[in-house]
């Protein structure tokens, strides 16, 4: 979906209107849980699963109608900000197209270095979540819960918090960040909030402090940083656009989660580290991360004075 949007966007043009359309996803996912809920108890698992079905053909629908309205080509090449030879998808494949452009490299290591410390505060959060569950059932302060009611209830106020702050940034913040500063800023906002949430981390490996700092970091993430990281392929070639972005958001992103995985291992079966010490290697990462945002938000500057 992204790459569509980017296919069809000039730089200028995505900047204002992609907020709009990341707030659209926001609101689809919201709406969503909201509607489900409620239809759940009326028409079933299976019956729900066709209401996704003629959802998804309904956007599929309204897809094909904007391609058919803007006439299936790339609007960069109609503005003449890439040459109209580039409207056609070569033969490269989408990691040779990744790793021989510094750019686009950039954004991938950023994309892996996000997943990797994203869902190893994910594994933080649930450390934390349950050994404050088990303290609070021995205490009996647990307001009479069980440990696995503790830890539901839990996560249902985090994620319907976590999900409301997303969209009032969606709607209300990200806009004006790309309005009066810019993209090269706004990269910038997600490991700021991830650097100093992991700092109060390893100072203070408490639930409370745990909770808000992933809190910040989900919400920006599922708002203003999704928002970037589709921004960021607008001075892109089509063919960067289709095959280097998939690259990315496929084998990155999910390196990111095994890299994780093999960290939260190792860490709780060979090194026994503290929560203390798994914050303290995300801020590792999280320095690298600043400094390849700092790199890929100058390197769009300078892309989109040169196409403009």
């Amino acid at each position: 979906f992204w790459s569509f949007a980017n296919d069809l966007y000039t730089p200028e043009e995505g900047e204002r209107l992609f907020v709009i359309v990341a707030f659209g996803g926001s609101s689809g996912a919201v709406f969503g849980s909201f509607l489900s809920g409620r239809l759940f108890g009326v028409l079933g698992i299976y019956e729900l699963l066709l209401v996704g079905a003629i959802t998804l053909f309904a956007s599929v629908a309204v897809m094909n109608l904007v391609d058919r309205r803007e006439g299936g080509g790339s609007n960069l090449a109609a503005s003449g900000q890439i040459p109209v030879k580039e409207q056609t998808l070569g033969k490269s494949g989408g990691f040779k197209i990744v790793f021989n452009k510094k750019y686009l490299l950039g954004i991938a290591l950023l994309i892996l270095l996000l997943n990797w410390v994203n869902t190893t505060g994910e594994y933080l959060l649930g450390r934390t979540v349950t050994q404050a569950a088990l303290q609070a059932v021995a205490e009996q302060s647990a307001a009479g819960l069980s440990q696995d009611e503790f830890i539901g209830r839990f996560y249902s106020d985090f994620f319907a918090v976590v999900n409301l702050v997303g969209l009032l940034l969606q709607l209300f913040v990200v806009s004006r960040i790309f309005k009066y500063l810019s993209v090269s800023v706004a990269i910038l906002f997600l490991p700021i909030i991830a650097f100093t949430g992991y700092t109060l981390l390893a100072l203070y490996p408490v639930l409370e402090v745990v909770r808000w700092a992933k809190t910040a970091e989900n919400a920006t993430e599922y708002s203003l940083n999704n928002t970037v990281r589709s921004v960021l392929f607008l001075p892109t070639t089509r063919e960067e656009k289709y095959k280097a972005k998939q690259t990315i958001d496929t084998f990155f992103v999910r390196s990111g989660d095994v890299l994780s995985a093999v960290l939260v291992y190792l860490g709780t079966s060979w090194l026994l580290l503290t929560t203390e010490q798994f914050a303290m290697f995300n801020l590792v990462l999280v320095t690298v991360w600043l400094i390849l945002a700092v790199f890929i938000g100058l390197e769009y500057r300078r892309m989109t004075r040169t196409d403009g």
